[in-house]
Protein backbone atom coordinates (compact mmCIF):
# COMPACT_ATOMS: atom_id res chain seq x y z
CA UNK A 1 0.00 0.00 0.00
CA UNK A 2 1.32 3.44 -0.84
CA UNK A 3 1.82 5.90 1.98
CA UNK A 4 -0.99 8.10 0.66
CA UNK A 5 -3.33 5.15 1.10
CA UNK A 6 -2.61 4.76 4.80
CA UNK A 7 -4.66 6.38 7.51
CA UNK A 8 -2.67 9.39 8.66
CA UNK A 9 -3.05 8.89 12.37
CA UNK A 10 -3.06 11.91 14.58
CA UNK A 11 -3.94 11.90 18.22
CA UNK A 12 -2.88 13.14 21.59
CA UNK A 13 -0.25 11.43 23.72
CA UNK A 14 -0.83 11.45 27.48
CA UNK A 15 1.03 10.37 30.58
CA UNK A 16 1.17 11.00 34.31
CA UNK A 17 4.56 11.51 35.91
CA UNK A 18 5.29 12.54 39.48
CA UNK A 19 1.63 13.21 40.14
CA UNK A 20 1.31 15.57 37.13
CA UNK A 21 -0.59 14.87 33.92
CA UNK A 22 1.00 15.80 30.59
CA UNK A 23 -0.66 15.95 27.19
CA UNK A 24 1.11 16.24 23.83
CA UNK A 25 -1.07 17.22 20.91
CA UNK A 26 0.48 15.00 18.22
CA UNK A 27 3.73 13.40 17.14
CA UNK A 28 5.17 16.77 16.13
CA UNK A 29 4.50 18.19 19.60
CA UNK A 30 5.84 15.10 21.33
CA UNK A 31 9.12 15.18 19.39
CA UNK A 32 9.59 18.86 20.14
CA UNK A 33 8.92 18.52 23.86
CA UNK A 34 11.26 15.50 24.10
CA UNK A 35 14.20 17.41 22.62
CA UNK A 36 17.07 18.35 24.95
CA UNK A 37 16.97 22.09 25.62
CA UNK A 38 18.12 24.47 22.88
CA UNK A 39 17.42 28.13 22.30
CA UNK A 40 15.92 27.70 18.83
CA UNK A 41 13.07 25.57 20.09
CA UNK A 42 12.40 28.09 22.85
CA UNK A 43 12.37 30.85 20.23
CA UNK A 44 9.89 28.84 18.14
CA UNK A 45 7.65 28.21 21.12
CA UNK A 46 7.87 24.41 20.78
CA UNK A 47 10.22 23.52 23.66
CA UNK A 48 9.14 21.80 26.85
CA UNK A 49 8.17 24.30 29.52
CA UNK A 50 10.15 22.48 32.21
CA UNK A 51 12.64 19.68 32.68
CA UNK A 52 9.81 17.59 34.10
CA UNK A 53 7.74 18.02 30.94
CA UNK A 54 10.78 17.10 28.86
CA UNK A 55 11.25 13.87 30.84
CA UNK A 56 7.54 13.09 30.48
CA UNK A 57 7.77 13.58 26.71
CA UNK A 58 10.85 11.39 26.47
CA UNK A 59 9.09 8.70 28.50
CA UNK A 60 6.11 8.72 26.15
CA UNK A 61 8.30 8.90 23.04
CA UNK A 62 10.22 5.80 24.14
CA UNK A 63 6.99 3.77 23.87
CA UNK A 64 5.98 5.00 20.39
CA UNK A 65 6.28 2.20 17.78
CA UNK A 66 8.65 2.95 14.90
CA UNK A 67 5.80 2.06 12.53
CA UNK A 68 3.89 5.10 13.81
CA UNK A 69 6.37 7.31 11.95
CA UNK A 70 5.16 5.75 8.71
CA UNK A 71 1.56 6.67 9.53
CA UNK A 72 1.90 10.23 10.84
CA UNK A 73 3.99 12.86 9.08
CA UNK A 74 5.27 15.84 11.05
CA UNK A 75 4.99 17.94 7.86
CA UNK A 76 1.92 17.14 5.71
CA UNK A 77 2.59 14.83 2.77
CA UNK A 78 0.39 16.83 0.43
CA UNK A 79 2.15 20.11 1.26
CA UNK A 80 5.82 19.17 1.22
CA UNK A 81 8.07 17.47 -1.33
CA UNK A 82 10.59 16.50 1.36
CA UNK A 83 7.91 14.50 3.15
CA UNK A 84 6.94 12.89 -0.15
CA UNK A 85 10.58 12.03 -0.81
CA UNK A 86 10.92 10.45 2.64
CA UNK A 87 7.74 8.41 2.46
CA UNK A 88 7.87 7.38 -1.19
CA UNK A 89 11.49 6.21 -1.01
CA UNK A 90 11.11 4.25 2.23
CA UNK A 91 12.53 0.72 1.88
CA UNK A 92 10.17 -1.63 3.73
CA UNK A 93 12.48 -4.64 3.31
CA UNK A 94 15.43 -2.82 4.86
CA UNK A 95 13.17 -1.65 7.72
CA UNK A 96 11.95 -5.17 8.54
CA UNK A 97 14.63 -6.06 11.16
CA UNK A 98 13.53 -3.21 13.46
CA UNK A 99 9.89 -2.94 12.42
CA UNK A 100 8.60 -4.39 15.71
CA UNK A 101 10.57 -1.99 17.91
CA UNK A 102 9.51 1.11 19.78
CA UNK A 103 11.69 4.22 19.80
CA UNK A 104 13.14 3.20 23.16
CA UNK A 105 13.70 -0.33 21.95
CA UNK A 106 15.38 0.99 18.84
CA UNK A 107 17.69 3.14 20.95
CA UNK A 108 18.66 0.12 23.04
CA UNK A 109 19.15 -2.04 19.93
CA UNK A 110 21.44 0.59 18.36
CA UNK A 111 23.68 0.34 21.41
CA UNK A 112 23.73 -3.47 21.33
CA UNK A 113 26.38 -5.76 19.86
CA UNK A 114 23.88 -6.94 17.26
CA UNK A 115 23.83 -3.49 15.63
CA UNK A 116 27.22 -3.76 13.98
CA UNK A 117 28.60 -1.76 11.05
CA UNK A 118 27.28 -4.01 8.30
CA UNK A 119 23.84 -4.29 9.89
CA UNK A 120 23.51 -0.53 10.27
CA UNK A 121 24.55 0.05 6.66
CA UNK A 122 21.87 -2.35 5.43
CA UNK A 123 19.26 -0.74 7.67
CA UNK A 124 19.80 2.86 6.49
CA UNK A 125 17.33 2.85 3.55
CA UNK A 126 14.60 1.61 5.90
CA UNK A 127 14.92 4.45 8.39
CA UNK A 128 13.15 7.79 8.19
CA UNK A 129 14.68 10.99 9.57
CA UNK A 130 12.00 11.25 12.23
CA UNK A 131 12.84 7.76 13.52
CA UNK A 132 16.52 8.49 13.98
CA UNK A 133 15.85 11.95 15.41
CA UNK A 134 13.47 10.40 17.94
CA UNK A 135 16.02 7.80 19.03
CA UNK A 136 18.75 10.42 19.37
CA UNK A 137 16.55 12.48 21.69
CA UNK A 138 16.72 9.59 24.16
CA UNK A 139 20.52 9.38 24.06
CA UNK A 140 23.23 10.90 26.18
CA UNK A 141 26.42 12.23 24.59
CA UNK A 142 28.22 8.94 25.17
CA UNK A 143 25.43 7.07 23.37
CA UNK A 144 25.62 9.42 20.40
CA UNK A 145 29.35 8.74 20.13
CA UNK A 146 29.09 4.97 20.61
CA UNK A 147 26.46 4.40 17.91
CA UNK A 148 28.05 6.83 15.44
CA UNK A 149 31.45 5.19 15.86
CA UNK A 150 30.19 1.87 14.48
CA UNK A 151 28.15 3.48 11.70
CA UNK A 152 30.20 3.98 8.56
CA UNK A 153 29.45 5.64 5.22
CA UNK A 154 32.24 5.54 2.60
CA UNK A 155 32.26 7.75 -0.53
CA UNK A 156 34.83 8.83 -3.10
CA UNK A 157 35.77 11.05 -6.01
CA UNK A 158 39.58 11.53 -6.06
CA UNK A 159 39.96 10.61 -2.40
CA UNK A 160 38.08 8.05 -0.33
CA UNK A 161 36.13 9.60 2.55
CA UNK A 162 34.73 7.90 5.65
CA UNK A 163 37.09 4.95 6.11
CA UNK A 164 37.74 3.69 9.63
CA UNK A 165 40.68 5.37 11.34
CA UNK A 166 40.62 8.39 9.03
CA UNK A 167 39.70 12.03 9.62
CA UNK A 168 39.62 14.18 6.50
CA UNK A 169 39.46 17.96 6.26
CA UNK A 170 37.89 20.58 4.10
CA UNK A 171 40.48 23.26 3.42
CA UNK A 172 38.51 26.53 3.41
CA UNK A 173 40.70 29.32 1.94
CA UNK A 174 38.08 32.08 1.95
CA UNK A 175 38.93 35.70 1.22
CA UNK A 176 36.68 38.79 1.71
CA UNK A 177 37.37 40.04 -1.84
CA UNK A 178 37.98 36.68 -3.56
CA UNK A 179 41.59 37.77 -4.06
CA UNK A 180 43.57 35.09 -5.90
CA UNK A 181 46.81 35.79 -4.02
CA UNK A 182 45.09 35.65 -0.64
CA UNK A 183 43.26 32.43 -1.51
CA UNK A 184 46.45 30.82 -2.81
CA UNK A 185 48.28 31.77 0.38
CA UNK A 186 45.59 30.08 2.48
CA UNK A 187 45.60 27.07 0.18
CA UNK A 188 49.37 26.68 0.59
CA UNK A 189 49.07 27.12 4.37
CA UNK A 190 46.51 24.33 4.51
CA UNK A 191 48.47 21.91 2.32
CA UNK A 192 51.57 22.48 4.44
CA UNK A 193 49.52 21.30 7.43
CA UNK A 194 48.12 18.24 5.66
CA UNK A 195 44.65 19.68 5.10
CA UNK A 196 42.43 19.39 2.03
CA UNK A 197 41.74 15.68 1.59
CA UNK A 198 37.94 16.04 1.78
CA UNK A 199 37.75 19.11 -0.47
CA UNK A 200 39.26 22.50 -1.13
CA UNK A 201 36.05 24.44 -0.64
CA UNK A 202 35.77 28.20 -1.14
CA UNK A 203 32.84 30.34 -0.02
CA UNK A 204 32.91 33.09 -2.65
CA UNK A 205 32.30 36.66 -1.57
CA UNK A 206 30.19 37.14 -4.71
CA UNK A 207 28.05 34.74 -6.72
CA UNK A 208 29.04 36.23 -10.10
CA UNK A 209 29.65 33.40 -12.56
CA UNK A 210 32.88 34.98 -13.80
CA UNK A 211 34.29 35.12 -10.27
CA UNK A 212 33.22 31.59 -9.46
CA UNK A 213 34.78 30.35 -12.71
CA UNK A 214 38.05 32.09 -11.88
CA UNK A 215 38.14 30.42 -8.46
CA UNK A 216 37.40 27.01 -9.96
CA UNK A 217 40.22 27.48 -12.47
CA UNK A 218 42.61 28.64 -9.73
CA UNK A 219 42.18 25.52 -7.59
CA UNK A 220 42.06 23.14 -10.54
CA UNK A 221 45.30 24.60 -11.87
CA UNK A 222 46.94 24.09 -8.47
CA UNK A 223 45.66 20.51 -8.37
CA UNK A 224 47.17 19.72 -11.75
CA UNK A 225 50.49 21.45 -11.06
CA UNK A 226 50.87 19.51 -7.82
CA UNK A 227 49.39 16.29 -9.23
CA UNK A 228 47.39 16.18 -5.98
CA UNK A 229 44.40 13.89 -5.38
CA UNK A 230 42.04 16.62 -4.23
CA UNK A 231 38.59 17.77 -5.28
CA UNK A 232 37.56 21.40 -5.37
CA UNK A 233 34.27 23.17 -4.84
CA UNK A 234 33.21 26.79 -4.97
CA UNK A 235 30.15 26.99 -2.76
CA UNK A 236 27.96 28.96 -5.11
CA UNK A 237 24.25 28.50 -5.73
CA UNK A 238 23.31 25.43 -7.75
CA UNK A 239 21.89 27.58 -10.56
CA UNK A 240 25.28 29.26 -10.99
CA UNK A 241 26.95 25.86 -11.02
CA UNK A 242 24.53 24.68 -13.71
CA UNK A 243 25.44 27.70 -15.84
CA UNK A 244 29.15 27.00 -15.41
CA UNK A 245 28.72 23.32 -16.18
CA UNK A 246 27.17 24.30 -19.49
CA UNK A 247 30.30 26.41 -20.16
CA UNK A 248 32.61 23.46 -19.49
CA UNK A 249 34.04 24.76 -16.20
CA UNK A 250 36.11 22.31 -14.12
CA UNK A 251 33.36 21.47 -11.63
CA UNK A 252 34.20 18.58 -9.34
CA UNK A 253 31.32 18.94 -6.88
CA UNK A 254 27.85 20.45 -7.14
CA UNK A 255 27.15 22.35 -3.93
CA UNK A 256 23.95 23.52 -2.30
CA UNK A 257 22.68 24.43 1.16
CA UNK A 258 19.53 22.41 1.88
CA UNK A 259 16.97 22.12 4.66
CA UNK A 260 14.25 19.79 5.87
CA UNK A 261 11.14 21.34 4.34
CA UNK A 262 10.09 22.36 0.85
CA UNK A 263 9.42 25.89 2.10
CA UNK A 264 12.93 26.22 3.55
CA UNK A 265 14.51 24.96 0.34
CA UNK A 266 12.37 27.43 -1.56
CA UNK A 267 13.93 30.09 0.65
CA UNK A 268 17.34 28.87 -0.53
CA UNK A 269 16.05 29.23 -4.09
CA UNK A 270 16.42 25.55 -4.89
CA UNK A 271 14.20 22.64 -5.91
CA UNK A 272 14.81 18.90 -5.91
CA UNK A 273 14.56 18.90 -9.71
CA UNK A 274 17.40 21.44 -9.97
CA UNK A 275 19.58 19.25 -7.75
CA UNK A 276 18.88 16.22 -9.95
CA UNK A 277 19.76 18.17 -13.09
CA UNK A 278 23.01 19.51 -11.66
CA UNK A 279 24.10 16.10 -10.37
CA UNK A 280 23.53 14.49 -13.76
CA UNK A 281 25.53 17.24 -15.47
CA UNK A 282 28.45 16.80 -13.05
CA UNK A 283 28.39 13.03 -13.45
CA UNK A 284 28.66 13.48 -17.22
CA UNK A 285 32.06 15.16 -16.75
CA UNK A 286 33.43 11.94 -15.20
CA UNK A 287 36.16 13.75 -13.24
CA UNK A 288 36.58 11.17 -10.47
CA UNK A 289 39.34 8.60 -10.13
CA UNK A 290 38.24 6.46 -7.15
CA UNK A 291 34.48 7.16 -7.16
CA UNK A 292 31.55 9.04 -8.67
CA UNK A 293 30.06 10.97 -5.75
CA UNK A 294 29.69 14.50 -7.15
CA UNK A 295 27.45 16.43 -4.74
CA UNK A 296 28.18 18.37 -1.56
CA UNK A 297 25.54 19.69 0.83
CA UNK A 298 25.58 21.89 3.90
CA UNK A 299 22.86 21.96 6.54
CA UNK A 300 22.37 23.34 10.03
CA UNK A 301 19.92 23.22 12.89
CA UNK A 302 17.73 26.31 12.82
CA UNK A 303 17.82 26.97 9.08
CA UNK A 304 14.11 26.22 8.58
CA UNK A 305 13.13 28.25 11.64
CA UNK A 306 15.24 31.22 10.54
CA UNK A 307 13.36 31.14 7.21
CA UNK A 308 9.97 30.83 8.98
CA UNK A 309 9.63 27.51 7.17
CA UNK A 310 9.25 25.15 10.15
CA UNK A 311 5.48 24.74 9.65
CA UNK A 312 4.65 26.62 12.78
CA UNK A 313 1.89 29.05 13.59
CA UNK A 314 0.94 30.68 16.88
CA UNK A 315 4.03 29.31 18.56
CA UNK A 316 3.90 25.78 17.07
CA UNK A 317 5.94 23.93 14.48
CA UNK A 318 8.47 21.17 14.12
CA UNK A 319 11.55 21.23 16.35
CA UNK A 320 14.81 22.20 14.71
CA UNK A 321 16.64 18.91 15.28
CA UNK A 322 13.91 16.85 13.62
CA UNK A 323 13.91 19.24 10.67
CA UNK A 324 17.69 18.96 10.46
CA UNK A 325 17.42 15.17 10.23
CA UNK A 326 14.89 15.61 7.41
CA UNK A 327 17.50 17.62 5.50
CA UNK A 328 19.65 14.48 5.42
CA UNK A 329 16.89 12.70 3.49
CA UNK A 330 17.29 15.37 0.81
CA UNK A 331 21.05 14.82 0.79
CA UNK A 332 20.71 11.03 0.70
CA UNK A 333 18.66 11.20 -2.49
CA UNK A 334 21.62 12.68 -4.42
CA UNK A 335 24.40 10.28 -3.41
CA UNK A 336 26.76 12.92 -1.97
CA UNK A 337 30.50 12.80 -1.49
CA UNK A 338 30.23 15.14 1.50
CA UNK A 339 27.57 16.53 3.82
CA UNK A 340 28.27 18.74 6.78
CA UNK A 341 26.26 20.54 9.39
CA UNK A 342 27.55 24.04 10.12
CA UNK A 343 26.61 23.39 13.68
CA UNK A 344 27.22 26.72 15.41
CA UNK A 345 27.12 29.05 12.42
CA UNK A 346 23.53 30.28 12.49
CA UNK A 347 23.98 31.80 15.95
CA UNK A 348 22.97 31.66 19.62
CA UNK A 349 19.32 32.27 18.75
CA UNK A 350 19.29 28.59 17.71
CA UNK A 351 22.16 27.03 19.70
CA UNK A 352 22.92 29.28 22.64
CA UNK A 353 26.19 28.01 24.07
CA UNK A 354 28.96 25.47 23.83
CA UNK A 355 26.91 22.74 25.50
CA UNK A 356 24.05 23.09 23.02
CA UNK A 357 26.50 23.23 20.09
CA UNK A 358 28.25 20.06 21.32
CA UNK A 359 24.97 18.20 21.63
CA UNK A 360 23.69 19.37 18.24
CA UNK A 361 26.91 18.48 16.45
CA UNK A 362 26.87 14.93 17.80
CA UNK A 363 23.14 14.51 17.06
CA UNK A 364 23.57 15.71 13.49
CA UNK A 365 26.59 13.48 12.94
CA UNK A 366 24.79 10.40 14.22
CA UNK A 367 21.47 11.01 12.47
CA UNK A 368 23.11 11.64 9.12
CA UNK A 369 25.22 8.48 9.30
CA UNK A 370 22.29 6.30 10.39
CA UNK A 371 20.46 7.52 7.27
CA UNK A 372 23.41 6.56 5.07
CA UNK A 373 24.83 10.06 4.61
CA UNK A 374 28.62 10.78 4.69
CA UNK A 375 28.65 13.24 7.58
CA UNK A 376 31.15 15.90 8.49
CA UNK A 377 30.83 18.84 10.85
CA UNK A 378 31.89 22.45 10.74
CA UNK A 379 32.95 22.74 14.38
CA UNK A 380 32.24 26.43 14.73
CA UNK A 381 30.56 29.27 16.59
CA UNK A 382 29.76 32.92 16.01
CA UNK A 383 31.37 35.57 18.14
CA UNK A 384 28.14 36.44 19.95
CA UNK A 385 27.55 32.86 21.14
CA UNK A 386 28.44 31.68 24.64
CA UNK A 387 31.25 29.49 23.31
CA UNK A 388 35.02 29.51 22.90
CA UNK A 389 37.95 27.43 21.68
CA UNK A 390 37.64 25.01 24.60
CA UNK A 391 34.19 24.09 23.27
CA UNK A 392 35.48 23.50 19.75
CA UNK A 393 38.33 21.37 21.11
CA UNK A 394 35.81 19.25 23.01
CA UNK A 395 33.54 18.77 20.01
CA UNK A 396 36.44 18.01 17.66
CA UNK A 397 37.89 15.31 19.91
CA UNK A 398 34.44 13.84 20.57
CA UNK A 399 33.66 13.74 16.85
CA UNK A 400 37.03 12.11 16.19
CA UNK A 401 36.16 9.39 18.68
CA UNK A 402 32.75 9.04 17.00
CA UNK A 403 34.26 8.38 13.55
CA UNK A 404 33.40 11.68 11.89
CA UNK A 405 34.25 11.67 8.17
CA UNK A 406 35.64 15.20 7.95
CA UNK A 407 35.76 18.63 9.56
CA UNK A 408 36.27 22.13 8.18
CA UNK A 409 39.54 23.98 8.70
CA UNK A 410 40.50 27.63 8.14
CA UNK A 411 43.74 29.56 8.66
CA UNK A 412 44.17 30.29 12.36
CA UNK A 413 40.65 29.05 13.13
CA UNK A 414 39.25 32.45 12.11
CA UNK A 415 37.36 32.83 8.84
CA UNK A 416 38.10 36.38 7.68
CA UNK A 417 35.31 36.38 5.09
CA UNK A 418 32.41 34.77 6.95
CA UNK A 419 33.47 36.25 10.32
CA UNK A 420 33.05 33.19 12.50
CA UNK A 421 35.32 30.83 14.42
CA UNK A 422 36.05 27.34 13.14
CA UNK A 423 38.94 24.87 13.45
CA UNK A 424 42.50 25.64 12.44
CA UNK A 425 44.74 23.36 10.43
CA UNK A 426 46.82 22.81 13.57
CA UNK A 427 43.75 21.72 15.55
CA UNK A 428 43.20 18.77 13.23
CA UNK A 429 46.89 17.80 13.26
CA UNK A 430 46.66 17.63 17.03
CA UNK A 431 43.43 15.62 16.95
CA UNK A 432 44.87 13.13 14.46
CA UNK A 433 47.94 12.62 16.64
CA UNK A 434 45.90 12.35 19.86
CA UNK A 435 43.35 9.90 18.47
CA UNK A 436 45.60 7.96 16.09
CA UNK A 437 43.72 9.12 12.98
CA UNK A 438 45.11 9.66 9.48
CA UNK A 439 44.17 11.56 6.32
CA UNK A 440 42.32 9.96 3.41
CA UNK A 441 44.59 7.22 1.96
CA UNK A 442 45.14 8.73 -1.50
CA UNK A 443 45.93 12.13 0.00
CA UNK A 444 48.16 10.61 2.66
CA UNK A 445 50.21 8.86 -0.03
CA UNK A 446 50.56 12.12 -1.96
CA UNK A 447 51.62 14.03 1.16
CA UNK A 448 54.38 11.48 1.70
CA UNK A 449 55.48 11.58 -1.93
CA UNK A 450 56.05 15.35 -1.89
CA UNK A 451 57.68 15.46 1.55
CA UNK A 452 54.70 16.83 3.49
CA UNK A 453 54.34 13.84 5.81
CA UNK A 454 56.89 11.53 7.41
CA UNK A 455 56.47 7.90 8.38
CA UNK A 456 55.18 8.89 11.82
CA UNK A 457 52.47 11.08 10.31
CA UNK A 458 54.19 14.38 11.15
CA UNK A 459 54.33 17.38 8.85
CA UNK A 460 57.76 18.90 8.14
CA UNK A 461 58.92 22.36 9.13
CA UNK A 462 60.36 23.06 5.69
CA UNK A 463 58.40 23.88 2.53
CA UNK A 464 58.87 21.17 -0.13
CA UNK A 465 59.84 22.27 -3.63
CA UNK A 466 56.44 21.52 -5.30
CA UNK A 467 54.73 23.88 -2.85
CA UNK A 468 57.43 26.52 -3.37
CA UNK A 469 56.70 26.38 -7.09
CA UNK A 470 52.98 26.94 -6.44
CA UNK A 471 53.81 30.03 -4.40
CA UNK A 472 55.96 31.56 -7.14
Amino acid sequence: MSWTGRAQRRGKFRTTLGGHSYTFDDLRDLLAKATPLRSGDVLAGVAAESAAERVAAQTVLADVPLTHFLDEAVVPYEDDDVTRLIMDSHDAAAFAPVRSLTVGGFRDWLLSWEADTATLAALAPGLTPEMVAAASKLMRVGDLVAVARKTRVVTGLRTTIGLEGRLATRLQPNHPTDDAVGITASLVDGLLHGAGDAVVGINPATDRPSTVRALLDLVDDARQRLDAPIQSCVLTHVTTTLELLEQGAPVDLVFQSVAGTQAANRGFGVTLDQLREAREAALALDRGTVGRNVTYFETGQGSALSADAHHGSNGGGVDQQTLEARAYAVCRAFDPLLVNTVVGFIGPEYLYDGKQILRAGLEDHLCGKLLGVPMGVDVCYTNHAEADADDTDTLLLTLGAAGCAFVITVPGGDDIMLNYQSLSFQDVLQARQTLGLRPAPEFEAWLGSVGLLDAAGRVPRLVPEPIRALMA
